[in-house]
């Protein structure tokens, strides 16, 4: 099965990440609209050779049973929500996500408005964000996004389902994140640091011993019961506006319960009542489960 090149391509500098939710009754419309996409991200990327440009679409758990009923994949779920308040991750769930990523802006564009011209009349627009690179692929609170990505062929182990009628395809969880900036710049360099686990100008990992508990590469650094970690592909670029800076963050896996089991440890307090600090300065405003198919399917 041939995988969505959007799911392990490589860093781009621009991106755009549309949600969209399908009218009533026009399912079965939108299903044969989605044939038509790998082809759509074949002639951007062929057409403009430049660009590096990539793209992927993504079913809504809510909306996969309407449009492609079937057959289900077998771990596709509700996105986990988590806490409450001031800190919480909830669930805001929508039936199609599309990410268009590229190295020239205006190639990501031109992917932006066929696909809005593919969804006239059948799907809505419910968010969109623009993201891009910011310095050396980092995230706008200073430190380098994602030192611990897999690389080469691991992308691809880490990402992909390997078998299976889904084989080729991803689970992916989308958020949309809000920094607290202001709150964020009254902290010493040093407790953005320990918070981080890591340094921000050289992007050196603490070692192990001297991370706190509450350090963000401890809490979703994990392993599951044979000892193997637990490892997402992430697909984040920065976002921002003259009053607002963020993170899109896109978790692409084989798996949903990587993902799962990390937002649960940065949200949830162990024994001795331990969280995540960096859940104190950036809140998610939406969150939404998805799975990528493979070209093969969505041609099917």
């Amino acid at each position: 099965m041939t995988a969505q090149a959007g799911i392990c391509a490589e860093p781009n500098l621009h991106a755009y990440y549309l949600f969209f939710n399908i009218l009533p009754g026009r399912h079965a419309e939108v299903r044969n609209k989605l044939k038509t996409v790998p082809a759509l991200w074949r002639e951007l990327a062929s057409g403009f050779p430049d660009a590096a440009f990539s793209g992927l679409v993504a079913i809504g758990n809510e909306s996969w049973d309407e449009l492609y009923p079937q057959a289900r994949p077998s771990e596709l779920t509700a996105f986990p929500a988590q806490g409450e308040g001031e800190r919480s991750a909830p669930e805001t769930p929508f039936d199609l996500f599309f990410q268009l990523r590229a190295d020239r802006l205006d190639v990501a564009y031109i992917g932006v408005q066929r696909v809005m011209t593919l969804l006239a009349g059948l799907a809505e627009l419910k968010d969109e964000r623009q993201g891009f690179r910011y310095l050396d692929s980092r995230d706008m609170t200073g430190f380098v996004d994602g030192t611990e990505n897999p690389q080469g062929e691991d992308r691809a182990a880490v990402a992909l389902v390997a078998d299976g009628p889904f084989t080729g395809g991803s689970h992916l969880h989308v958020q949309r994140y809000h920094h607290r900036m202001a709150r964020w710049q009254k902290l010493a360099l040093k407790a953005q640091e320990d918070i981080y686990g890591r340094t921000k100008d050289d992007n050196i990992e603490y070692a192990s011993a001297d991370k706190p508990l509450t350090a963000h590469t401890r809490r979703t650094s994990l392993k599951d019961a044979e000892g193997r970690s637990m490892e997402i592909l992430r697909q984040s670029m920065p976002w921002g506006s003259a009053t607002e800076q963020g993170l899109v963050f896109v978790s692409c896996c084989r798996t949903p319960l990587h993902f799962t089991r990390m937002l649960e440890s940065m949200y949830q307090k162990d024994g001795d009542g331990h969280f995540d600090l960096l859940t104190l300065f950036t809140q998610p405003r939406t969150g939404a489960a998805f799975f990528a198919p493979s070209e093969e399917w969505l041609l099917s």
